[in-house]
């Protein structure tokens, strides 16, 4: 028997490939990042033919690191940037136009429509999503209003949609040459098409975007026995292994952070912020501005839902501090930085560079950096950036236990940021809760080889998943009560400053 299982994650800035051993143990790893296109204000896109490229090569140098062979993977799972939307020739493999971005806002006005003619209602009933810029079915209603052919392609069966999981998943399993166009709940849950009932496509959400159902791939559960497919024996693998796993990437991490019972969350601290609740097989609908969304479905078990709440710019804002401010070098200098001051210096920076996501869910909300003092260096920056990301986390738990009447006991984190411990102690200070990291801190990839091994027989069941998790660090409140409570206070104003800025059709 294969000793090990592969994942591909394909996150929003990189791309990687990760084996794991039988103790969940990383083994092996390569990542690529890839561009960001910005073509113009609040415009995101990836190249596809780049990412598969990526793709490609972190595969082929993952395993040569490790010094494997192919064939000593059991199965392969895939995780991804969920939201972002790809839209191909099946022919030639080509796409009709970039990939559009999670965060990208051009479908706002698209959004609004859905909203002013009361759609969004059924929206929410249906798929448990606010019309939203965030999500796929504006993007695809985009494409084929805006680039020259696709309508009629698509309506020829010219045409095949996906998240960037379908797209790898597509090209991994031959391409034009018989790939599989499938993709698994939890990716199909993101895009306002899906209804969460029935857990298949929906004619009357299919009818509000003009999106023709043969777009769309099949919608499979998250780990598959019966296998998405198999790698093809060209590239990169040469080899025919089943691919079995596919998750998104947030309900990825909550599947390696082991939240399989009601009431356990996780918190992926990424390029966004995103928090998981598992709320079993009970659909709770949010009436605090979270989503509710599908956690995982193994195999012929009952779906397993979730609440989430997301947040656009978090890792990123970081990402920010370096790239256009230009004030460090390497992200992990935001926190050296943070440290030569003592608190924010009573400056409040909200990055609400995409609009605001959840709770509030307002696309007309722009960033601002607000309480400026001559006495404010970078330093304060720094700091008002890494108080950014928990305030924001902040929200999202106090809407969370406002639906679910669950209280934190503790967090689970995961993701880069948690690399910066003074974020993380801000974190437990700003919640009030202890923060805890486990040691394996990339959750992402882990949980769709996780989803891969299950549905092989590689592991035995989530009982067995639960014994390999083990906390390498954990952060205790420090904040007194009136400290907690003044600080939320300030930041709840500065997010106020950021709203009705933008202009939305």
């Amino acid at each position: 028997m294969a000793d090990f299982v592969g994942a591909v994650d394909q996150g929003t800035t990189s791309t990687r490939f990760m084996i794991f051993d039988h103790s969940g143990n990383e083994v092996a790893k390569h990542q690529l990042e890839h561009a960001q296109i910005l073509p113009r204000s609040g415009w995101v896109e990836h190249d596809p033919v780049e990412i598969w490229e990526r793709t490609n090569s972190v595969m082929q140098n993952a395993l040569r690191h490790g010094n494997l062979a192919p064939e000593d993977l059991a199965a392969i799972g895939i995780t991804n940037q969920r939201e972002t939307t790809v839209v191909w020739d099946p022919r030639n493999g080509r796409p009709y136009y970039n990939a559009i971005v999670w965060q990208d806002t051009r479908t706002d006005s698209i959004a609004a429509a859905l909203e002013r003619s009361g759609k969004g209602d059924v929206i929410r009933r249906k798929a448990g999503l606010p019309p939203a810029t965030y999500f796929s079915g504006g993007k695809i209603q985009w494409i084929l209003e805006n680039v020259d052919g696709v309508r009629e392609a698509a309506e020829q069966g010219h045409a095949l949609f996906g998240n960037t999981d379908a797209w790898v998943l597509w090209n991994l399993t031959g391409g034009p040459d018989g790939g599989v166009h499938a993709t698994d709940v939890t990716n199909a849950s993101r895009t306002m098409l899906m209804d969460l009932e029935t857990l298949d496509w929906d004619d009357e959400l299919l009818g509000f975007f003009g999106i023709p159902r043969q777009m769309l791939p099949t919608i499979s559960p998250s780990s598959h026995r019966e296998a998405y497919g198999v790698t093809r024996t060209s590239r990169p693998l040469r080899a025919a292994i089943p691919i079995t796993g596919v998750l998104g990437d947030q309900q990825a991490a909550t599947v390696g952070q082991v939240c399989y019972a009601p009431g356990e969350a996780k918190n992926t601290y990424g390029t966004g912020n995103f928090l998981v609740l598992n709320t079993g097989t009970e659909l709770v609908r949010s009436q605090h501005g979270l989503l509710t969304t599908v956690a995982y479905q193994f195999g012929d078990s009952p779906v397993v839902y979730a609440l989430e709440g997301s947040i656009a710019v978090t890792g990123s804002a970081v990402q920010w501090l370096r790239d256009q401010m230009k004030i460090i070098n390497h992200a992990a200098e935001s926190e050296t930085l943070a440290r030569t001051v003592e608190d924010n210096g009573g400056m409040y920076f909200v990055p609400a560079f995409s609009g605001l996501f959840a709770p509030y869910w307002r696309s007309d909300a722009r960033g601002a950096i607000v309480g400026l003092a001559r006495y404010n260096d970078n330093g304060h920056l720094a700091r008002a950036t890494l108080e950014s990301i928990c305030y924001q986390s902040r929200d999202v738990v106090e809407a969370m236990e406002q639906d679910s009447g669950v209280h934190l006991d503790v967090l689970k984190v995961d993701g880069g940021v948690t690399a910066n411990d003074l974020c993380m102690q801000i974190q437990a200070d700003v919640l009030g809760v202890p923060v805890s990291r486990p040691v394996v801190a990339e959750t992402t990839a882990l949980g769709a080889a996780y989803a891969a091994g299950l549905a092989t027989g590689f592991w035995r069941d989530t009982d067995e998943l639960r014994t390999h998790w083990q906390e390498s660090k954990r952060w205790e409140p420090q904040w007194s009560d009136d400290q907690r409570a003044e600080g939320y206070a300030g930041w709840k104003k500065a997010v106020e400053r950021t709203l009705d800025w933008a202009e939305v059709e």
